[in-house]
């Protein structure tokens, strides 16, 4: 496989990039904060930072992490945010202060964010308000010693701040009553910062930047140890790809996948970071006509997004009256797009929508189609500067051009292990350095990478990874529920959703009695949207239960 290692690049692309260009995340931070001072940075709600802004807000939150909270180098700080500006000054400030980002999903179950929580043995998290009752509940069972609460309007004008906070809390309901006394108001934060002075530490290259939670190949959740060199790497092999198209500067991108998640964390906030380009925030990717409203404020040229984000872009009457004269780049990623959704956003765009590979535990990119794509191609492209993948069967061996088999990948943006977990650590990386994803590839003729499917049973909800197990011990936790097993199905939404078998004990449990108890255990997308009851369940003759036959008619 090596003659598509080097071969494939793009014209313009380099085969190789230096990882060790910057020794961390912070030094391209800086670079750019010099490079495009008075540039926009961040957009949202109707209000602008400045790179020099995000550096100084950053800083000021830096200083009162380290002289206040006495936090030292290497310590775990969660970031419990949606798209708004609070998210990459913290983050940032994070950084600079020498932590270690935990970023977490708001939209976690209480359960969900104790585990994760303990395991990364955070004692620190910035919270939105809306999800404040939510870390309340969480907070005996963990470590957490400080919590910081910011309100969706800390960082906008007055009154328009009073404004949401008064609409979201008493007409909308959106925040729930929370009681944490020792709770630290975010504006306190940057008002006491303002009067310190930031402390620069000496990040290393193998510091750890992210642990970023997944449920990786085996469907248990963990944290993916994400290096400062990790991350810079796959800032460079975005900037070497994506270099003929991009003017440092100018560019807009419209951020509407949560920066907790990688594809947005590393594609969108870093990577146009370090190109002086622009973030259009979205905080709500689910109120579309909103989102269409911010992006008509715009000539955007570039928009990451997923299949079902793509889709319910299309499907909306007012999407075809946005201006795409500059629009550049669309790029897929964290699920397949699907062909019919590519081609309707290329009709009304004018522009294809790039597919691309990647994985939390690959920071994340490893595969992109090239720039000069005309149209939906159906594959992933080909790998990315300083990147080998290769084809595997089951006894680890290399596969022919064309045939099947589990893709396993090398590269300075591959994770260096899961975070205090040897054992599942162990089961990703071959003896001699392959991490092996799960998923089943193969190359064609052309050394063009096409995902073939998931070698787990893992089920891929816009994006998002859902493991049937986690999912299982809920639905047996209620009572009346003898056995439970849980697959995926096709669902022109989202790409998947999950679907319940289940053996009853109660025969006089509902399906929607069902649904109310998962909500309470669950992120709303784990939530099996579909319930089928059965006198039992496929077995093998040991008693493992069947998934594969219950995807059959």
């Amino acid at each position: 496989m090596e003659k598509f290692w080097l071969k494939n690049y793009v014209k313009g692309v380099p085969a190789e990039i230096n990882p060790d260009q910057y020794h961390s995340i912070v030094e391209i931070l800086d670079e750019s904060a010099i490079a495009y001072a008075n540039n926009p940075a961040f957009y949202s709600m109707g209000t602008t930072l400045t790179f020099q802004q995000t550096e100084q807000y950053s800083q000021v939150f830096a200083a009162y992490l380290q002289q206040v909270l006495n936090l030292k180098k290497g310590d775990r700080v969660a970031i419990m945010l949606p798209n708004l500006l609070q998210y990459p000054m913290v983050m940032q400030g994070i950084l600079r202060a020498g932590l270690t980002v935990v970023n977490v999903n708001p939209l976690y179950t209480v359960p969900e964010l104790v585990h994760q929580l303990k395991d990364a043995g955070a004692e620190t998290i910035i919270v939105l308000s809306n999800f404040a009752k939510t870390v309340q509940k969480a907070w005996p069972d963990t470590e957490l010693k400080h919590v910081i609460v910011t309100d969706i309007g800390d960082m906008l004008s007055w009154p328009k701040a009073a404004f949401i906070k008064f609409y979201l809390t008493y007409i909308k309901k959106k925040i729930p009553a929370w009681n944490m006394p020792q709770a630290i108001p975010f504006k306190k934060v940057l008002a006491e910062g303002k009067s310190l002075t930031f402390e620069p530490v000496t990040i290393a290259p193998e510091d750890i930047a992210f642990l970023q939670y997944t449920g990786g190949t085996t469907g248990v959740s963990k944290g993916a140890i994400l290096t400062h060199r990790n991350i810079v790497a796959n800032i460079l092999q975005a900037e070497a790809w994506f270099q003929p198209q991009f003017e440092r500067g100018k560019e807009i991108i419209v951020t509407a996948l949560p920066l907790y998640h990688i594809f947005s964390l590393t594609a969108n906030c870093l990577f146009l970071n370090k190109i002086g380009g622009m973030n259009v925030l979205i905080a709500n990717a689910r109120d579309v006509g909103a989102m269409i409203s911010e992006i008509k404020k715009f000539k955007i040229t570039v928009i990451t997004g997923v299949n079902t984000l793509f889709n319910s872009l299309v499907k909306h009457p007012k999407f075809t009256t946005c201006n795409f004269s500059r629009l550049k780049v669309a790029l897929g990623g964290g699920m397949a797009v699907q062909g019919v959704i590519a081609n309707r956003w290329q009709e009304i765009t004018g522009v294809p929508i790039l597919e691309a590979y990647g994985l939390t535990e690959t920071s994340p990119c490893v595969a992109i189609n090239s720039t000069d794509t005309r149209a939906y191609t159906g594959t992933v492209g080909v790998p990315v500067p300083s990147t080998l993948v290769n084809i595997l069967d089951d006894n680890g061996f290399e596969v022919p051009v064309g045939k099947s088999g589990e893709l396993s990948i090398k590269g300075p943006q591959v994770m260096r292990g899961y975070w205090k977990n040897p054992i599942e650590t162990q089961k990703v990386f071959t003896r001699d350095g392959w991490l092996l994803t799960g998923d089943i590839a193969s190359f064609d003729e052309r050394g063009f990478l096409r995902i073939l499917e998931r070698k787990k049973d893992m089920i891929l909800v816009s994006g998002f990874n859902v493991y049937p197990n986690e999912i299982e011990d809920v639905l047996v936790r209620m009572p009346g529920v003898r056995e439970a097993a849980v697959v995926g199905v096709p669902d022109e939404n989202s790409g998947e959703v999950p679907k319940a078998f289940l053996v009853l004990d109660d025969k006089t449990i509902t399906k929607e009695k069902i649904r109310q108890f998962c909500r309470t255990e669950l992120t709303g997308y784990k939530v099996p949207k579909q319930f089928e009851f059965c006198d039992e369940l496929p077995k093998t003759n040991v008693g493992k239960v069947m998934r594969r036959a219950l995807k059959q008619p």
